[in-house]
């Protein structure tokens, strides 16, 4: 788990995923024939098959949802940020970031007027984003020089083995480009060409992913991301749409993209014939890369496999051990049987 520890701890919203990227492209590099980075910055990482094969490309998004400068006060220092991405207000109550400025990072912390203060009527609101500002602890002179608008600003949050689980910032989606690399790594008889990518700008709008699949053409495409697992009290077991523990998540639909049947089928069979853990997955709301590849130029036979993460679009998101490994499983015996699938409808 010491590579998903260090990308998830790395930095990178939308827009800038560089710290990340570099992450990735030193452990693809090591296991692929090409390797190469586009406009948008996306990693596309080619693995040769053994033979005529499809193109499989798979897709994992680097980016965190995070925020960007948007205002210093120029008399306190106090910094507004802008969000990039789908962050809860509620959960980013006094909670530490790091604003990421050319001179260096700075800690911060998220603050907000004091609950002693508050009238009846905003104690009932809701929190928004303009009742939050950033403290860096420092003058206003100070923060004026060194912090830009447009630096950005994502959370502070080690990584940590809690029980069965792993938790931390930006396991959406850090834990699909693990699942992603360590699946590459594990496929040694493959006839069909993988082409890994770890897409950029996913949270706000499957960017990258667009181009990136425009670019390849796949003949399938597989997207890896998390999905939601609210099997927590207070929710109905017909909300969980999936559980920890219960295995990689074969996903059957959700707002941005409808599965290939067939390779619905496929991925069922293949787990069913390994012993893998597995269950299926209809998402009511939200979506990954699948929904950018599915639409490439004359369409594309997709597919998500997903890891059940509960708390997501939080800092302590949690996924269990044994979902990870299922998934890295189910996508290497995948890899090494696509050319025996048929996708076509």
């Amino acid at each position: 788990m010491e590579l998903l520890k260090r990308l998830c701890e790395a930095h990178g919203v939308p827009g800038r995923e560089e710290a990340v990227r570099a992450l990735v492209l030193s452990e693809l590099e090591q296991l692929c024939d090409e390797i190469r980075t586009d406009a948008l910055g996306n990693v596309i990482a080619f693995k040769r098959g053994s033979g005529h094969g499809p193109k499989v490309m798979l897709a994992a998004h680097m980016d965190e949802i995070g925020f960007l400068v948007s205002h210093v006060d120029e008399k306190s220092g106090f910094v507004r940020i802008d969000p990039v991405g789908g962050f809860d207000p509620r959960v980013l109550m006094a909670q530490r970031v790091v604003v990421h400025t050319e001179s260096g990072d700075l800690l911060g912390i998220i603050g907000s007027k004091p609950p002693h203060i508050l009238s009846e009527e905003e104690r009932k609101k809701p929190v928004e984003f303009k009742d939050l500002f950033i403290d860096l602890g420092l003058p206003a002179d100070e923060v004026k020089k060194r912090v830009r608008i447009g630096d950005f600003v994502t959370l502070q949050q080690d990584f940590a083995e809690i029980g069965h689980l792993v938790s931390c910032k930006a396991l959406d989606d850090r834990v699909g480009v693990y699942v992603m690399i360590e699946a590459v790594r594990r496929a040694k008889k493959h006839v069909c060409d993988i082409y890994a990518v770890a897409t950029t700008q996913e949270e706000v709008g499957v960017r990258g992913a667009r181009v990136s699949s425009f670019n390849i053409a796949p003949d399938i495409g597989v997207a890896l991301d998390v999905t939601v697992a609210s099997d927590v009290p207070g929710v109905g077991e017909h909300e969980h749409v999936t559980k920890l523990g219960a295995g990689v998540a074969i996903k059957i639909k959700d707002s941005l993209s409808i599965s290939n049947p067939k390779l619905v089928r496929a991925m069922r069979q293949i787990a069913e014939h390994k012993n893998i853990k597995y269950q299926m997955e209809i998402l009511p709301r939200g979506g990954t890369d699948a929904g950018a590849i599915q639409l490439t130029r004359e369409g594309v036979a997709t597919i998500t496999l997903s890891i059940p993460t509960r708390y997501l679009h939080s800092v302590v998101e949690a996924a269990h051990k044994d979902d990870i490994h299922a998934a890295i499983d189910l996508l290497a015996a995948f890899l090494e049987s696509a050319h025996e699938v048929d996708y076509s409808l």
